[in-house]
């Protein structure tokens, strides 16, 4: 436990800052860091099993844990919340001793671990999960009921951990590489969980359905949804080859979700285009209704958007354009790109998987209705901006940035888009991501060198201005006759974007510094310049 608290002491040191920042505790560093405990083994395989009693709200079952072993060690850190609790835990039959602290359990191994050996380890648990107080933002199970009275079950579980409902690794860094998900539910109902079904069991009360994920998955993406769903589906010639797109919705949904499911195969054709081809070829994908808003849970993406356009009829950007598409479509099948092929290695990056299925909206606009049209949706959305706090959080203590890693984050993809003036060499960026970090977790430096590498720009600096301070550059200008006085302000060190400014209707680049500079615009009788909206700066005409 030293370590831990010497951690800990630390993290305070370095809180002034972060100063919105809330104080950490022992918990959040055993939560949020990679342990000595967790370091020395790889993931390989899960097989969760679980059997849920809708009457009771209750669960039970076990998750076999495969292993590889990177380095001699003979304690594994095993995560589970409370209330649930862990019956027993067994590695070649036999019974293991462990001692827990809050949610991390240090398991004793009796077995030596050979550096290279496969093991397993065996968890059995039981209990009554936390229920979901606002979902999927503060989750757990919903345990919910459809409008005929049948239970109506699902699970979410991001920044929370899932470890809130099943005992597992609960760190982003180390994604298993393939699992089973076998889940018993009352015979009436049926279970929708991530992959491809292989098998239905007929139990005497009971039915199992059993899931296989062959791709590597983040525990967060991992889910359970019980309830009297039909199915209905397509298959989408994709960029590689048939792919299954499956739907569940409830029964007397059928007819809307017929209607509205078919934004998905449009959705998948933006997408393959901007961002290459969909990432899990071989688990297929599903959009499943949920009883509450919506999640991207990998291949098994859940819907609750109540069949309509908008984000449940609203226009997040006051443009219009908002409402020309679903937003839980579209924005949470983006996250299969941007959250579960490309994942995040510490939660203080989540504008990896944001900032880009944020902007992945516009993109899918800019596809199907124009380049202008993906402009004023994103511009638009500049309004939900609040610049509280950096879009970066605190590493190693399960610790997210600001919401702007929404929308602040996507109007700076979109500014970086117009450096470029190629929009072909951007989708090719945007593609080259998804093959280079091809189902790997990632940190913000090795997508901020990546950019940097393949748009032939120094980025450094203006990825500390947007994505490591709250501040906005204000580009200051002033102009007489036709001599043009500018420069920015409010900005890091080396901070030179340059911008695009209309004189005239002519089209010319300023390259602005901290420093003052004057350029002749050669136009007689100019008056005022335009700066590119596009740009996401702030303006101030001294000239007024």
């Amino acid at each position: 436990m030293t370590r831990f608290l010497v951690h800990f002491i630390l993290l305070l040191l370095i809180l002034p800052v972060y100063s919105q920042a809330p104080l950490f505790s022992a918990q959040d560093t055993l939560r949020g860091s990679i342990t000595a405990e967790r370091a020395w083994w790889d993931l390989n395989y899960y097989h969760l099993e679980i059997e849920v009693n809708p009457n009771e709200k209750y669960i039970s079952g076990s998750n076999t844990i495969r292993y590889k072993v990177l380095s001699e060690n003979q304690v594994i850190q095993i995560d589970l919340q409370p209330p649930l609790s862990i019956t027993k835990i067994t590695q070649d039959g036999n019974n293991l001793i462990y001692n827990t602290i809050g949610n991390a359990h240090w398991v004793t191994l009796l077995k030596p671990q050979k550096i290279g050996a496969y093991n397993e380890l065996v968890v059995t648990y039981s209990g009554y999960p936390k229920e979901a107080k606002n979902p999927p933002w503060d989750g757990g199970f919903t345990w919910s009921t459809d409008q005929n009275g049948n239970p109506f079950i699902a699970t979410s579980c991001q920044g929370l951990g899932a470890s809130i409902w099943w005992p597992n690794k609960d760190h982003m860094y180390d994604e298993v590489d393939s699992m089973a998900i076998s889940v018993t539910v009352p015979k009436d109902l049926m279970n929708v969980s991530n992959g491809s079904l292989r098998e239905i069991v007929e139990n005497e009360s009971s039915k199992t359905y059993h899931w296989f994920v062959a791709n590597p998955i983040n525990n967060y993406g991992v889910n359970v949804n019980i309830g009297d769903y039909v199915y209905f589906g397509e298959t989408y010639e994709g960029e590689n080859g048939p792919l299954h797109m499956d739907y569940y919705v409830l029964r007397d949904n059928l007819g809307l979700a017929e209607k509205q499911f078919k934004q998905a195969g449009l959705m998948m054709e933006a997408f393959e285009h901007w961002f290459g081809p969909y990432p899990f070829y071989k688990d297929g994908y599903k959009l499943v209704e949920v009883p509450y808003l919506g999640m991207e849970h990998q291949s098994s993406v859940t819907y609750g958007n109540k069949y309509q356009n908008g984000y449940l009829g609203n226009d997040l950007s006051g443009s219009g354009w908002g409402l020309k598409f679903d937003f839980i479509i579209i924005h949470e099948s983006g996250h299969e790109w941007f959250a579960n092929n490309i994942t995040n290695r510490d939660i203080a990056d989540m504008w990896i998987h944001e900032s880009f299925t944020a902007y992945s909206e516009n993109l899918y606009l800019d596809y199907y209705y124009g380049t202008q049209a993906s402009a004023d949706y994103v511009i638009g959305t500049r309004s939900r901006i609040r610049n509280d706090r950096p879009i970066i959080g605190v590493y190693g203590v399960n610790y997210e940035g600001s919401g702007d890693m929404y929308y602040k984050g996507a109007n700076m993809l979109h500014t970086l888009r117009q450096l470029l003036e190629d929009d072909e060499k951007w989708r090719q960026i945007l593609r080259g991501l998804n093959k280079e970090f091809y189902h790997q977790t990632v940190s913000t430096e090795q997508i901020e060198n990546y950019l940097s590498e393949k748009t032939n720009i120094d980025l450094t600096a203006f990825f500390n201005q947007y994505l490591r301070t709250t501040k906005i550059p204000v580009l200051e200008f002033g102009l007489k006759d036709d001599i043009l006085k500018y420069r920015y302000t409010n900005i890091v060190e080396d901070f030179d974007m340059p911008v695009r400014i209309k004189v005239k209707e002519q089209e010319k680049w300023l390259f602005p510094k901290a420093e003052w500079q004057t350029q002749k615009l050669n136009a007689q009788g100019v008056r005022e310049i335009l700066v590119d909206e596009n740009f996401y700066i702030q303006i101030k005409n001294l000239s007024e």
